[in-house]
């Protein structure tokens, strides 16, 4: 096993290694060299890499500290601030995107519960092609960056609660008990987590936090040990992971806490999208094909017009309605987290898992060029619109 597992770890992070220099150079978003690098050594591909099923549950890792960083990423007071100029513009384009993803769905003969999966996975936005595209400048220091920063993680927030949900699912039904013992327990959770941090956690923080090792401890002890609290109360790993990371945001030190796990989530997040990729069976892509094909290309176009209409409408200028459409018009990355989440739970069959994931990478891989040939980004081919 252990020279199984090593093999696997050598395989994973040297291809990574290759593939995502090729990914670079082609001006490729990098999870999806992942996922196809899994696609390629996984069983339905060259089949070098066996225990699928232990990578992925070793990977999970990583969408908890993903989730912690998010976490400490929202600032409450900044974060009020802005969703009150994005909440009308979020909350109208998820709600239409669900619309027409539960829409094609239902043409192509998916059940109820798989439609509402497949539209609540389109709601969404890439924060790697919506963020990482952006110039550095414009991020911080423009109206575009504020406004793409506060409409993602309004995104972010509503991706929660759609995994919340999920998360309750059981055997392919949604468990109202059990998310009713959310509702009870969310909030209980919280209340502890305001408490230990302001009265235990922070003053460890201050009286040791010239002692690196020990903060970087502190930290994944915290997030851990959150997250293993609130599955205890009937909650997930990942959402006390979050709260975890969110009721730390305020401190002075949450910063430096997310710089040093960002390469431990990034990790285990090479991991996740390998294992997705593995487990992607290319024997259903004749059977998801022209659905994939059709939900990405509707997301593809629909996303640009929608946010450009509303955002219009908000009285923002009209190249800069195009410029922040376009740089959101794909599906994210949390499409694919929620197609694992709901597969797992048995909420959606192997099929609508796959036209997910098929649908996320084709828009990742069509608006990524859009954005780099058309609009200021650090990768830019050209010298007129590279901006870093």
């Amino acid at each position: 096993m252990g020279e199984e597992v090593l093999n696997s770890f050598f395989l994973i992070f040297t291809g990574a290694a290759i593939i995502a220099s090729l990914a670079l150079w082609g001006k490729q978003p990098l999870l999806v060299a992942y996922i196809a690098l899994g696609a390629l050594l996984g069983p339905s591909g060259l089949g070098m890499v066996g225990d699928i099923q232990l990578l992925a549950d070793i990977s999970t890792i990583g969408i908890i500290f993903l989730l912690f960083l998010l976490g400490l990423d929202m600032q409450p007071q900044a974060l009020l601030s802005v969703l009150k100029k994005v909440t009308h513009v979020t909350l109208a384009s998820s709600l239409l995107f669900a619309v027409v993803g539960y829409a094609i769905g239902h043409f192509f003969g998916f059940g109820h519960v798989e439609n509402l999966i497949i539209g609540a996975a389109m709601m969404f936005s890439s924060t790697i092609i919506g963020i990482k595209l952006l110039p550095t400048t414009i991020l911080h220091h423009r109206h575009v960056g504020e406004m793409m920063v506060g409409m993602l993680l309004m995104q972010d927030f509503i991706a929660i609660l759609v995994l919340t949900v999920l998360l309750s699912g059981k055997e392919g039904q949604v468990d109202l008990a059990r998310i009713g013992q959310t509702l009870v327990a969310l909030p209980l959770l919280v209340v502890f987590c305001i408490f230990f941090v302001r009265h235990i956690l922070l003053k460890l923080f201050t009286r040791f936090d010239r002692f690196g090792e020990y903060v970087f401890l502190l930290a994944i002890g915290w997030c851990m040990g959150v997250a293993e609290i609130a599955k205890l109360v009937g909650l997930s790993h990942e959402i006390g992971a979050f709260l975890a990371g969110i009721t730390i945001a305020t401190s002075p030190i949450s910063q430096y806490i997310a710089l040093s796990l960002k390469p431990l989530r990034d990790f285990f997040l090479i991991m996740f999208f390998f294992s997705l990729g593995a487990q992607f069976n290319l024997d259903l892509l004749p059977e998801i094909a022209v659905p994939a094909v059709l939900l990405g290309a509707a997301m593809l176009v629909l996303k640009p017009l929608v946010f450009h209409f509303l955002l219009r409408k908000q009285s923002e200028r009209n190249w800069l309605a195009w410029d922040m459409s376009f740089r959101l018009g794909q599906i994210s990355e949390f499409s694919l987290l929620i197609a694992f989440v709901a597969f797992q739970a048995n909420l959606i069959g192997t099929l609508a898992s796959h036209l997910i994931q098929a649908a996320a990478i084709l828009t990742f891989l069509v608006s990524s060029y859009i954005v780099v040939f058309s609009f200021p980004n650090p990768i830019a081919v050209s010298d007129k619109l590279r901006r870093d």
